[in-house]
């Protein structure tokens, strides 16, 4: 019922699906237990458990999720008392994101050998888009003149995605290339049908291979070195903001670390 009530409020089929593996996990842990008779100690065991394995980062996606799931529950009558209103988050370590360096980024171009993969690497760099965002892209999205896309977001939110006159080149190149009515904006090679999110994953670390960068490269790495990117070349945290699609700057501000010359560039300016 609560996975129900989360589609009926326009929550994604991706969120939905990690919804219900946390369900899974949980009731895996507290075994066949009627969720009136669920007390604070069954959730702290099963988080402590996890935290023997996880990163506090994944412990904390699962509390939030109880919280969320109990918080439901007890809202809709079907417990008198939450027992995860308790519950507080771990302290998590702050990590700067990975970035590519401008050189990796060229190594990672000069390693492209189809009109796929530059059309890949240059869209998910242009428009720092989301994987999920770009394995969701149709041909019909693009508007050519404006260099200009629509996509779904996070929590169902649309914004409008930009990319640059490189980026225009080579998915006009690819899509001049194939033969296929499919109308996924990126397709499989044979029996074309819309690339998955894994098969995307494997592109980009084929090319990487191909470049011989040493840097785990990935899509969400592209999506950090846009946002680095637009920051180093001045671009206000506020318009970054817009332009990833994040509901709070705070995200923003993790993603967005200035390079080393650049806050040489900024201190010599303002001391």
């Amino acid at each position: 019922m609560y996975l129900k009530d989360k589609q009926l409020l326009g929550y994604s089929k991706y969120t939905l699906k990690a919804y219900k593996i946390q369900v899974n996990l949980l009731i895996r842990s507290i075994g066949d237990k009627n969720i009136e008779n669920i007390e604070l100690t069954d959730l702290k065991e099963y988080l402590f458990e996890a935290s023997q394995y996880l990163k506090p980062s994944s412990v904390n996606h699962r509390q939030r999720f109880i919280r969320s799931l109990f918080s439901w529950a007890h809202s809709e009558g079907f417990i008198t008392k939450n027992p995860a209103h308790k519950l507080r988050e771990m302290k998590e370590p702050q990590r700067i994101p990975r970035v590519l360096s401008e050189e990796n980024l060229e190594m990672l171009r000069e390693g492209c050998e189809s009109a796929r993969e530059h059309a890949l690497v240059e869209i998910f760099f242009a428009s720092g888009c989301r994987l999920s965002e770009v394995t969701s892209l149709n041909k019909d999205c693009i508007n050519w003149e404006r260099r200009t896309f629509i996509v779904n977001g996070k929590g169902s939110k649309e914004r409008e995605c930009y990319f640059t006159v490189r980026a225009m080149i080579w998915l006009k190149k690819y899509l001049n290339s194939r033969k296929d009515n499919d109308m996924a904006l990126f397709v499989t090679e044979r029996a074309p049908h819309r690339l998955s999110k894994e098969r995307i994953r494997e592109i980009i670390k084929e090319i990487a291979k191909k470049s011989n960068i040493d840097t785990n490269v990935y899509p969400h790495i592209l999506r950090g070195s846009y946002a680095t990117h637009l920051l180093n070349n001045g671009a206000p945290l506020e318009v970054i903001q817009e332009f990833l699609g994040h509901s709070k700057i705070e995200t923003t501000r993790i993603y967005c670390q200035l390079s080393g010359e650049r806050r040489r560039e900024l201190y010599r300016k303002y001391m």
